[in-house]
């Protein structure tokens, strides 16, 4: 098999786990357990099989200095507001919502890149914003019952403002990525959020009853970090180093497919014309930014 194959079904197989994460997150907070107390397993846990990586496939291990302010920087956005803004978020909305505004997160980029690297926005990129941005909102306002709507309405408004997070920590993130080996970038930006992640989240994970834990939850913990957090970046990694960050990027649009299909067969969510509507604006947003 060509490296190519490997590396589109590798990156397939990244998605895939991405969208089935959506959903053991769901089944896990708030009833299981915090989302605080899920930030500090799945950080914790993915830093260890970081490291323990680290023995089986040698990368230069330490970092310059001079690079110490802009990895901090990485690890408050793209670990810190990005991963307890979108637990949170996803545990007062539906998985289905979660995904679908996640697609939102390449055109927070291009945003990000014409602001921070003065990149030039272009027409194309200025209609597909607004056709996003358009297809967020209406997929935000097309709550149900007054008690629901107000938890899913906060809930979105957590997982816009992680996608906004994870733009800033996109773009600050590409120097590093240039100068270091990208498991290397990961390694030290997931251990430098744990130092900030684990004081936040100590009461809420000590408050939780590990012990009454059925067995449901434990093997949607364990999928949380392996599957839903350690697997995919190493899958995304191996995607962007044979097919570049645009092709590998590009397979966001499957999440919310796979996503929709385990939270309607699972969590008895609901798929309507709202959030099909509200999808397919989001999506051709997508592709409209990015259109050369």
């Amino acid at each position: 098999m060509q490296r190519t194959t490997k590396a589109h079904l590798a990156v397939m197989g990244a998605n895939l786990l991405f969208g089935v994460n959506y959903s053991m997150v769901k089944m896990l907070t708030p009833t299981l357990m915090g989302s605080f107390a899920l930030n500090v397993v799945r950080i914790v846990g993915s830093v260890l099989l970081f490291w323990l990586l680290f023995l089986f496939k040698p990368v230069r291990a330490g970092i310059d200095k001079k690079d110490l302010p802009r990895f901090l920087l990485c690890a408050i956005c793209g670990v810190v507001i990005n991963q307890i803004l979108f637990i949170k978020g996803l545990s007062l909305t539906s998985s289905i919502h979660g995904s679908l505004l996640s697609l939102g997160s390449p055109i927070f980029i291009t945003v990000a890149a014409a602001w921070l690297l003065h990149e030039p926005f272009t027409r194309n990129k200025g209609i597909g914003l607004t056709l996003g941005i358009s297809g967020a909102c209406l997929l935000v306002l097309s709550r149900t019952g007054q008690k629901e709507g107000s938890q899913m309405l906060l809930g979105d408004i957590m997982i816009v403002i992680n996608s906004i997070s994870y733009a800033l920590y996109f773009v600050w993130v590409r120097p590093l990525m240039e100068k270091y080996h990208p498991i290397q970038v990961i390694r030290w930006v997931f251990t430098l959020g744990m130092l900030f992640l684990v004081p936040i989240g100590f009461n809420d994970f000590m408050q939780t009853k590990f012990a009454a834990m059925p067995a449901t939850g434990w093997l949607a913990m364990f999928f949380v970090i392996i599957g839903g957090t350690f697997l995919p970046y190493l899958f995304n990694v191996f995607g962007i180093k044979h097919l570049g960050p645009g092709i590998t990027g590009s397979y966001i649009y499957t999440q919310p497919f796979f996503a929709a299909i385990i939270g309607v067969l699972f969590l008895n969510e609901h798929m309507g014309w709202q959030q099909l509507l509200a999808g397919a604006m989001i999506a051709s947003g997508v592709l409209i930014v990015n259109r050369k």
